[in-house]
């Protein structure tokens, strides 16, 4: 099967090491299905990360495929797995510790997938796992917000034009709660968009205090100083959650989270039928062939808004 691989760790300049090559067809685990890929997705910095280059025991498993994000159909179900058939459209996310969907096919933990309602297209599905499952669990699991039922609650989203931060609008919003988005310029329009009530722009420094008043949380896509100065924009009480850093600061008497996402088949299904109602969409900022998985990942790495999807 062709395959987008990467042979060796080289740091910054991981993405210029990637290649469009001939690689082995998955093999597929107890538990597992094979998708045949239609669209897949990533983080910008996922080259980085120790699964890209070690396996759940520690040894060595390049050359990698990366993209952990994926939309597409079922091909192949060995014995033993259940819950899905062969032709059924998925999305869902793939191990850290294994190949990615930057290829032909891939073999995927069936528990880590859900069904792509027939109004969704592989694009959209591919840019919705991973930044909505950490949306969902940061608002939901650590944020201490029910969905649905956080009217009269503030909700502070900093990155909310971002990929990411797009979908924690939207379902702050969808859930009453009053929300407020940070970022640049240029990124207003999209978070209004999107559903925040207000924007306060970072460019010049924005992020003062007296300008939200005490909220009940703060959702940091964005870290650095932004981070750190967070907890002193929560109440009493309230709780600071970051997706790129362990919070410095404690709000008082409050919480600080910091956490990773994991894959929930459960909650991708209300991820899906939130989808399908029009509830939530995610923000597609580019998409590029397989082939052109490289300048794809520069791309992201420089800052295009919204999730880089590859059509496979």
């Amino acid at each position: 099967m062709k395959a987008v691989r990467i042979q060796e760790n080289r740091g910054a300049d991981n993405p210029n090491a990637l290649v469009l090559e001939e690689a082995p067809y998955p093999q597929a685990a107890t538990g597992d299905v094979i998708v045949r890929v239609r669209a897949a997705s990533f983080v910008p910095d996922e080259l980085d990360w120790p699964g890209t280059w070690t396996d759940r025991a520690g040894g060595d498993r390049t050359p990698s495929i990366p993209a952990h994000e994926v939309a597409g159909v079922v091909s192949e179900i060995p014995y033993g797995t259940t819950g899905f058939e062969v032709g059924d459209r998925v999305f869902g996310l793939t191990d850290w510790h294994r190949d990615g969907a930057a290829a032909e096919f891939v073999a995927v933990e069936a528990r880590n997938l859900a069904a792509i309602p027939e109004s969704i297209g592989f694009r959209e599905a591919a840019a919705l796992p991973l930044a909505g499952l950490t949306a969902w669990q940061g608002l939901f699991r650590h944020g201490g917000l029910t969905y649905g039922d956080a009217s009269g609650r503030t909700v502070v989203v900093h990155g909310g034009a971002g990929g990411t931060g797009s979908l924690v609008v939207q379902l702050a919003h969808a859930s009453g709660a009053r929300v407020i988005a940070t970022g640049r310029a240029a990124g207003e329009e999209a978070a209004r968009g999107h559903g925040a009530d207000d924007y306060v722009t970072l460019d010049s420094g924005g992020l003062d205090e007296t300008r939200f008043g005490p909220v009940d949380l703060v959702f940091d896509t964005i870290g650095g100083e932004v981070l750190a100065r967070s907890a002193a924009l929560v109440r009493t009480g309230g709780t600071l959650v970051s997706i790129t850093a362990p919070p410095p600061v404690t709000p008082v008497d409050g919480r600080a989270v910091f956490f990773i996402v994991e894959p929930d088949r459960q909650e991708l299904r209300e991820l899906a039928r939130l989808a399908e109602r029009g509830v939530l969409r995610p923000h597609v900022g580019a998409a590029y062939p397989l082939a052109e998985a490289r300048t794809a990942f520069l791309a992201k790495r420089r800052g295009i808004p919204g999730k880089v999807v590859l059509d496979v």
